[in-house]
């Protein structure tokens, strides 16, 4: 059991991911990982980062699977839309890097850090904690 958590977010941190630009990513993932044979466990994209629990089977490498994942869905969602609006960052949609940490016994936690980080991100909007 190779499970992993996983974060990363959008060049410069900017809310893109909303609408139709959030469904071609998590559209992507999902059919990427399908193919790999990569189970998503539980994932959110959140208007400023994707969150994913991961089982990624040993073949592969950590970093080969999110370097795939995130090529993949940044050149699906760079083809979406009028020239002018692609061609304002070049062709760049995600930040360098990503957050990783393996999951071992504190799957359940870290499933449900996930499912409630929306809930979480608007409560601290309103109450500006």
């Amino acid at each position: 059991m190779c499970k992993y958590h996983v974060v990363w977010i959008p060049k410069y941190r900017r809310k893109e991911l909303y609408g139709k630009k959030r469904q071609i990513v998590v559209d992507t993932i999902k059919q990427w990982a399908r193919i790999k044979g990569i189970e998503i466990i539980e994932g959110r994209a959140m208007p400023d980062h994707i969150h994913l629990c991961l089982s990624i089977p040993p073949k592969y490498a950590v970093a080969h699977v999110i370097g795939l994942l995130k090529g993949k869905s940044a050149s699906e969602v760079m083809s979406f839309g009028n020239k002018s609006s692609r061609m304002v960052r070049g062709r760049t949609f995600w930040a360098r890097g990503y957050c990783v940490s393996t999951v071992g016994l504190d799957e359940e936690k870290i499933r449900e850090y996930i499912r409630n980080q929306e809930r979480k991100d608007i409560l601290e909007e309103e109450t500006g904690i």
